[in-house]
């Protein structure tokens, strides 16, 4: 009988198999043993001992193939369970790949998720700090509001007095320094406080510019030193107040430093 590494686990089909070889055997044994004529006793003797080891070899041989088929039966058992345990090690793999590949997936939109969270946030942080800003201007343009009003509905009388305090508050803005008494004492001098005074006499009437207005300027120095914001008029008493004392601020450091023509 052959010999194998591992003794072959008999089923319950092996085992049905092995009983009826058996049997088959223990026939061939018992027909054997029946003699057919009248023989003699020594004969028969003979004839049933070499019928009987006949059958044994016939068992014998028997029993052996019926061992290698069992045998060729298990490995091809332990093939099928190795290539079961093969697949089932196979999905095995392929599911932790599945379960992963899904952990993975999981992690990643809750990180988008988190990170939209975050931007919007940081959009909303950014939306409220330019609302914050927007409103804190429009309160400081409000603020600031009820001053330029309060500067544009001043009124200034329509007199000598009215268009001095006029002329300096528009000089002081343009940073054209200047005083009072300074304009008033060279407005008396050049014009007796007539706006409407005119020079026909002197060498720039005689050239053809003749020195016009309260402060006597003459029309090329009144559109040069003309302060923006004022009348083109030169005979308006608050445009040629102004420009002359820009050109004396330029000439003469300040309309105060005049004390004759200039």
């Amino acid at each position: 009988m052959p010999k194998h590494a591992h003794s072959p686990t008999l089923t319950k089909h092996h085992k049905i198999a092995l009983a009826g070889v058996a049997t088959l055997g223990a026939a061939a044994l018992a027909f054997s043993a029946v003699p057919s004529s009248a023989e003699t006793t020594a004969a028969g003797a003979t004839q049933t001992a070499a019928k009987a080891a006949y059958g044994t070899a016939q068992v014998k041989d028997v029993t052996g193939k019926v061992t290698d088929q069992l045998a060729l039966q298990n490995v091809k058992v332990e093939a099928i369970a190795a290539k079961t345990k093969a697949s089932a090690h196979q999905l095995h793999a392929a599911h932790v790949k599945k379960v992963h590949a899904a952990h993975v997936a999981h992690v990643k939109q809750a990180h988008a998720k988190k990170l939209h969270a975050a931007h919007a946030k940081h959009a909303a942080a950014v939306k409220q700090a330019a609302a914050k800003r927007a409103a804190q201007q429009t309160a400081s343009r409000s603020a600031q509001r009820p001053q330029i009003q309060q500067v544009a509905a001043k009124t200034y009388a329509n007199n000598l007095d009215g268009w001095i305090h006029q002329s300096l508050d528009i000089m002081h803005s343009k940073g054209i320094p200047g005083s009072y008494n300074g304009l008033y004492r060279n407005i008396m001098r050049e014009s007796s406080g007539n706006p409407n005074a005119i020079n026909n006499w002197d060498i720039n009437a005689i050239n053809g510019i003749p020195s016009k207005g309260l402060l006597q300027v003459i029309p090329p120095t009144f559109a040069t030193y003309h302060v923006a914001g004022t009348s083109w008029n030169i005979y308006d008493p608050v445009a040629n107040i102004t420009a002359a004392c820009n050109y004396a601020a330029h000439r003469y450091g300040s309309m105060d430093n005049v004390n004759s023509a200039y």
